[in-house]
């Protein structure tokens, strides 16, 4: 049960105020009379052409950048995750449209499945380089490593940001920040979007020991007027912290990514021949009951190509998770729409997906995130990381040296690392190095540490 703070009433989030098309930078500004596309398309259109999501293709998203075997990287993990999370989202839509008719057209139920569709393809736009080992090592550098230094420089809530850095919140920075002669309001999204995106609705010092919030400091004003428009339960919001209960939908993205984060995974082993394929087409067989499991190895017996078979058990077991989890939503509306529901809507799954799920889990971390590909990734991205870190973070302490000079013309003018204030100096920091793609980081690496010479 949420713990509101000064009150016990249960407030009940409503779809017509949830469903905004008010966009952050333009408020009050609608769209061209030439704009034929619809608001919420525009928001997909728009993300899947810039530059930051092109840049996905190429950084890690749990296997090493594929050489022979084409396996998949935060881009294609991406567009997959939007594909689940469109289907969810109209599914859900016509099942609220069923169960609300009262309140069409006002609530714009029919717009969910392209609501979640843009957020699920932003949702990782804003992780650094070499997957989650590089949120692991740009908090370690400050929390651990040489970074330790900054703490007595920086106020509190900054120094709380940068040690618990986490990609989600990264992701609602770059979508929402005003870079260096850029324009306002970021992509200039529309709020039921970027709240879509924001899976841990709180400001960071209120994160305990998980490294998980929603937004750093610099944004905390956007996300207040964007979460307060839209009617979202406040929780707690003074001196000692920010917390809000979820936008609904964000439980459709959260759900696209777990249905392919773990089942797409499961997939990548099988090419990687880190499983066999007994393994992992048990490991998917699994999520049905033995009668399912005998008409799925008998649906195609013309085909003997095992990578055909293992995709068609893979999309069956999605087909699955994906049904189940709308039911979830809809069953639990009342208690998602007070702030109330518990977990993610994975964790609720009936049997026997919800067994066979948490055995993709363990086999996903005992054989896959374990295996030497990954963990090689894990070494070499800390050590990058921390280098880049520490030579970058040197250069914005001390700008006036003549190597500082040197390092920070590398970076784009939008990154503000020459600005007046440490701190903005420090996330432009941060900004520049999430912002690059593994091969980038390393090419930098290499140049900085005079392994890389033009000429050579």
């Amino acid at each position: 049960m949420l713990n509101f703070v000064g009150s016990n009433r249960i407030t009940q989030m409503n779809w017509q105020q949830l469903i905004s098309s008010k966009r952050l930078g333009k408020e009050g500004v609608k769209a061209g009379p030439t704009e034929r596309r619809p608001e919420f398309q525009r928001e997909y259109d728009r993300l899947i052409f810039s530059s930051a999501f092109r840049r996905m293709q190429n950084k890690t998203q749990v296997f090493p950048l594929p050489g022979s075997v084409f396996v998949h990287n935060r881009l294609t993990h991406s567009l997959e995750v939007s594909s689940v999370g469109r289907s969810l989202g109209n599914d859900v839509g016509s099942e609220l449209l069923r169960l609300h008719p009262d309140q069409a057209p006002e609530a714009d139920f029919q717009s969910i499945g392209a609501i979640v569709s843009a957020a699920c393809l932003a949702h990782d736009m804003g992780n650094p380089p070499f997957g989650h080992s590089g949120e692991r090592a740009i908090r370690s550098y400050f929390s651990e490593g040489k970074g330790q230094i900054l703490k007595g420089m920086l106020p509190p809530a900054v120094w709380a940001d940068i040690v618990n850095f986490d990609g989600n919140a990264n992701t609602f920075r770059l979508l929402t920040h005003q870079f260096a002669g850029r324009r306002k309001g970021g992509f200039v999204l529309t709020y039921s979007t970027l709240a879509s995106i924001v899976k841990y609705p709180y400001s960071s010092n209120l994160c305990g020991t998980k490294s998980k919030f929603g937004f750093f400091t610099a944004e905390r004003e956007d996300y207040l007027r964007i979460a307060r428009e839209l009617g979202l339960t406040e929780i707690q919001c003074n001196a000692d912290g920010v917390r809000f209960a979820r936008h609904p939908l964000v439980y459709l993205v959260e759900a696209a990514d777990d249905i392919c984060y773990e089942i797409m995974d499961i997939e990548d082993a099988f090419k990687l021949r880190l499983l066999s394929y007994d393994e992992a087409s048990q490991l998917l067989l699994d999520f049905f009951p033995a009668d399912v499991q005998e008409q799925m190895r008998n649906a195609y017996p013309g085909c003997t190509d095992l990578n055909d078979q293992m995709v068609y058990y893979r999309s069956c077991v999605i087909g699955a998770l994906e049904s189940a989890c709308v039911k979830l939503f809809i069953d639990n509306e009342s208690l998602i729409l007070s702030g109330q529901f518990q977990g993610a809507l994975i964790d609720h799954l009936p049997e026997p997906l919800q067994q066979a799920y948490a055995r993709c889990q363990k086999v996903a971390v005992s054989r896959i995130y374990n295996c030497k590909e990954v963990t090689d990734i894990d070494l070499a991205g800390y050590h990058i990381i921390y280098t880049l870190l520490e030579q970058v973070t040197e250069a914005v302490t001390h700008p006036d040296k003549a190597y500082s000079r040197l390092l920070l013309n590398q970076a784009s003018s939008q990154y503000e690392l020459r600005a007046d204030d440490l701190s903005t100096r420090v996330m432009a920091v941060l900004d520049y190095l999430s912002g690059m793609t593994d091969v980038y980081a390393l090419d930098l690496y290499r140049k900085i540490n005079g392994h890389s010479l033009p000429m050579v």
